[in-house]
């Protein structure tokens, strides 16, 4: 560096510097996936880097890195996280204390942070999938991301079943069957493979409702929030 500092390693660069010092490498590898790989530079790179790490011998390390990229990291799902900590009563800060310690102690992440088992949690209730009814509701909105409704809501305060400091919870019913059927999902395609129906498993799908086939009993929506359903199913 001709008596000026010394050239600093790139991994001890911020994030910026080592951006400006690889930008000549990063429009090479970006013409060659253009060109080679249909514009996906995400897996030259980390072919490349698998490569690197296979020629130092550093064979664990590449395992690790090709399960995540074949979509099968050796963390937990967030979803299985989620179970555990519901399953163990655990807090947040009780799980974020377990999660931290696993990370430093393992050097790997097993658990998944807190963020990602809200998101997991999102996506299991209802109120996540958007959905449609055929012929429209009337008087309903066509807003299908409700969740967690107050299960008092439009309920009069005198009615003597419901004592003001009642804590209830309720979803909409069509959002909860939705979540349902979504639940189901995997089985319900498995068993129309089973049945040689591989023409029709990318849908669109029609949902139609039996009366009293629905097994939910009475969720009929009394007291507003959503659409008046019969006692038992559409």
């Amino acid at each position: 560096n001709k008596g000026g500092r010394p050239r600093q390693h790139l991994l001890s660069l911020t994030r910026r510097a080592q951006k400006h010092r690889l930008r000549e490498l990063k429009r090479q590898v970006k013409a060659f996936a253009e060109k080679e790989e249909g514009g996906d530079i995400k897996a030259v790179c980390m072919t490349l880097f698998l490569l690197a790490l296979r020629a130092k011998n550093e064979h664990r390390q590449a395992d690790e890195l090709e399960a995540i990229m074949q979509g099968r990291g050796s963390g937990l799902h967030p979803a299985v996280c989620l179970a555990i900590r519901v399953n163990t009563f655990l807090s947040c800060s009780q799980y974020h204390k377990m999660y931290r310690t696993v990370k430093a102690v393992s050097g790997r992440q097993i658990f998944q942070p807190l963020h990602a088992l809200r998101t997991a949690e999102k996506a299991l209730l209802p109120g996540y999938h958007p959905f449609e009814w055929k012929p429209p509701l009337k008087n309903v909105s066509t807003n299908t991301e409700v969740g967690i409704i107050d299960g008092l809501s439009g309920l009069p305060l005198s009615i003597d079943d419901y004592p003001v400091d009642t804590i209830a919870k309720r979803f909409r019913y069509d959002a909860a069957l939705v979540c349902a059927l979504k639940d189901m999902e995997e089985e319900i395609l498995e068993g129309m493979k089973a049945k040689n129906l591989d023409d029709y498993l990318n849908g669109p799908f029609t949902v139609v409702i039996k009366e009293s086939c629905d097994g939910m009993g009475d969720v009929s929506e009394k007291h507003g929030s959503g659409p008046a359903v019969p006692e038992k199913a559409v």
